[in-house]
């Protein structure tokens, strides 16, 4: 019985781990950022990524998690960034709560 509890919870964790590793990759886009527009909170990087789809990814402070962790992206540098994304009919976006790298 205690090796069937610990085959199972060992199972579950498995399972918890391999889920959280496919939602970490599916929400994460990497690419070069090739505009950058200013807003009233923040700024909207225009990144093109290895697959050569363009996102519009919108970074400030409050969803980064404050001032430690926001980071002012340049044209020209290749960036690694997780968010939230969504697809409009013509557009993808990103609100970035991570960014993950910048090269």
């Amino acid at each position: 019985m205690k090796n069937t509890v610990q085959f199972l919870l060992a199972v579950m964790l498995l399972a918890f781990a391999v889920s959280c590793a496919i939602m970490k990759d599916k929400n994460a886009i990497s690419g070069k950022v090739v505009a950058i527009e200013f807003g009233k909170d923040g700024y909207t990087a225009k990144v093109n990524t290895n697959k050569n789809e363009i996102y519009f990814a919108l970074i400030s402070i409050v969803n980064v998690g404050g001032p430690q962790n926001y980071k002012l992206l340049k044209e020209g540098e290749e960036v690694s960034l997780r968010g939230e994304i969504w697809k409009t009919d013509t557009e993808n976006h990103m609100k970035v709560k991570e960014i993950i790298s910048i090269k």
